[in-house]
């Protein structure tokens, strides 16, 4: 089943932010590539997309998924859409990030 996938506004600020800070460090040509392949992989979610591991200790419905060891991408499905919550790079808390306030 393929599902329509959508970033959720802390998602896209969560990304711009990683592309800002590997701009700092590497430079905007690494920064491109490096969010680009976060953001296909995102995409890529629309299909198998009860992948990752359930978390329903921070969030009903909530699943993490690892992208090349250095970011977590968190996410819902509903039946026909992946929703990404959150992109956390670099070890950023879990639970201060995703819990139901």
């Amino acid at each position: 089943m393929t599902r329509k996938v959508v970033f959720s506004p802390e998602a896209e600020a969560d990304l711009n932010s990683l592309y800002d800070h590997i701009v700092e460090s590497a430079g905007s040509a690494r920064a491109l590539i490096y969010s680009e392949r976060i953001a296909r992989f995102c995409i890529n979610l629309s299909n198998f997309s009860e992948r990752g591991v359930r978390r329903d200790d921070l969030r009903a419905g909530l699943r993490i998924i690892g992208f090349e060891r250095r970011a977590t991408i968190a996410f819902h499905i509903t039946a026909d859409s992946v929703t990404i919550d959150r992109i956390l790079y670099g070890g950023r808390d879990l639970g201060n990030n995703l819990r139901v306030k």
